[in-house]
């Protein structure tokens, strides 16, 4: 909401100057076209979650959320632009935790070697929390909301100290590439012991490279302005990121192997409806502790009844599934999402109906190496069902799931999701 307020200031603002400033009939096109361009890459900073402010560009992820952990979570962080440097940038944070009383914090920086192909090498340090068992890829675009909806139950984290060199670098238009060397001081916040050859670790140290692709050839791009821009999202984007952990490279305890694959499609029909299908699967071997094996993206808390469990839907998680109910060394998860044409009551009151359907495989080889801590696997299938009438009021919504299948739990209610949902976008 208040991401729509700001831009409907801004746009009213440069309404607002332009009617001061008539435009004459012999202004130069070209300086059109470039003043469009300008405004059109300030609306895509405040959309990535960015507020450029002079020569540096203010990250809003940074200003307040809250965890189960940390309880509120507020501080600044940015990065440098443009206007600072194009051959150089400098980016960090610094949050503070009130429930857990702690600072985090990160500083980092990265030099272009090379303008065509947008390759920089980058260096940070980070002191930081991280949910154990999530994955991410080191190719994602940025994806910025004013609240996380999954953040806010989850309460399974572990502290890291990280320092890490990276090199990202443009294949092509279509296909981009990042690695990364890190090594990293892992301490889980919760009770867990990883047990190998007879010796038990509750910390450990890991040193890890990454190599993460992201292929878009559908995607179309075309030069404006001497800046290729992408002009057209194609389906399907295939991500692959290859993980290996190095044992005794400084001071790392264990050998492992991570090999990650997401593909995402979206096929477009009329009148503004749409099936999304996105597939992401995980296999790690070796000596992995259960801080870089796998959950299945769960997003329902531990609560009685079903009002008690009511929160807000996320936009890729299973709304049935109960945080740290499961843990995998090798997983599938599979969903389907129908988007409606939305129902045009009114103007301003469209909502929208979403049917929704998610399914997860995982198993576990050696899990009596991980204790402290009671889970069980996905290797019977998981499923829910279910949908969401989104937009019903400020970008807020209403989600409904149901879960069946081999793991239905005896408790009726106990297999039910009932949450909000928050769609809003510019």
């Amino acid at each position: 909401m208040l991401k729509h307020l700001f831009v409907v200031f801004l746009l009213c603002l440069a309404t607002n100057s332009f009617a001061q400033n008539p435009i004459s009939k012999e202004r130069d096109s070209s300086k059109v076209a470039r003043d469009s361009i300008k405004k059109a890459e300030f609306l895509k900073n405040i959309g990535n979650g960015y507020l450029p402010i002079g020569f540096f560009n203010l990250d809003l992820r940074y200003l307040i959320k809250y965890n189960q952990f940390e309880g509120i979570r507020t501080g600044l962080g940015g990065i440098t632009n443009e206007r600072f440097s194009k051959k150089y940038r400098i980016n960090g944070y610094l949050v503070y935790g009130f429930l857990d009383e702690r600072y985090k914090y990160s500083i980092g920086g990265g030099f272009r070697v090379n303008e065509a192909s947008n390759t920089w090498i980058n260096l940070s340090y980070t002191d930081d929390l991280q949910e154990t068992g999530s994955s991410t890829f080191l190719t994602d675009k940025r994806f910025f909301t004013f609240f996380e909806p999954r953040l806010l139950n989850i309460n399974l984290f572990h502290r890291h100290i990280t320092k890490s060199v990276g090199l990202q670098h443009k294949i092509s238009n279509h296909l981009l590439s990042e690695t990364q060397f890190a090594n990293s001081r892992v301490n889980p916040t919760y009770n867990y012991n990883f047990v190998l050859d007879d010796e038990t670790f509750n910390t450990f140290n890991l040193s890890t490279a990454k190599l993460s692709l992201q292929w878009s050839p559908f995607s179309q791009f075309d030069l404006i302005d001497d800046r290729i821009v992408e002009t057209k999202d194609g389906y399907p984007k295939f991500t692959l990121q290859v993980t290996q952990g190095f044992k005794s490279v400084f001071g790392s305890d264990f050998n492992f192997s991570k090999l990650d694959f997401r593909t995402v499609q979206k096929f477009n029909h009329k009148n503004d409806a749409s099936t999304n299908l996105t597939l992401v699967t995980g296999i790690a071997g070796g000596e992995t502790p259960l801080t870089h094996l796998y959950h299945a993206y769960p997003n329902n808390i531990t609560k009685e009844t079903i009002l008690q469990r009511f929160s807000v839907a996320g936009l890729n998680s299973f709304e049935t599934m109960f945080f740290n109910e499961f843990f995998s060394d090798k997983f599938m998860t599979f969903q389907v999402k129908h988007f409606f044409s939305p129902f045009k009551i009114s103007e301003w009151f469209k909502p929208q109906l979403v049917l929704i359907s998610r399914y997860a495989l995982g198993d576990m080889n050696s899990i009596d190496r991980h204790q402290g801590i009671t889970f069980d696997t996905l290797n019977h299938g998981y499923s829910e069902s279910g949908f969401e009438i989104n937009k019903l009021l400020f970008g807020f919504g209403l989600s409904f799931a149901y879960r069946y299948g081999a793991y239905h739990l005896p408790n009726f209610e106990d297999n039910i999701a009932f949450k909000f949902t928050f769609n809003l976008t510019l």
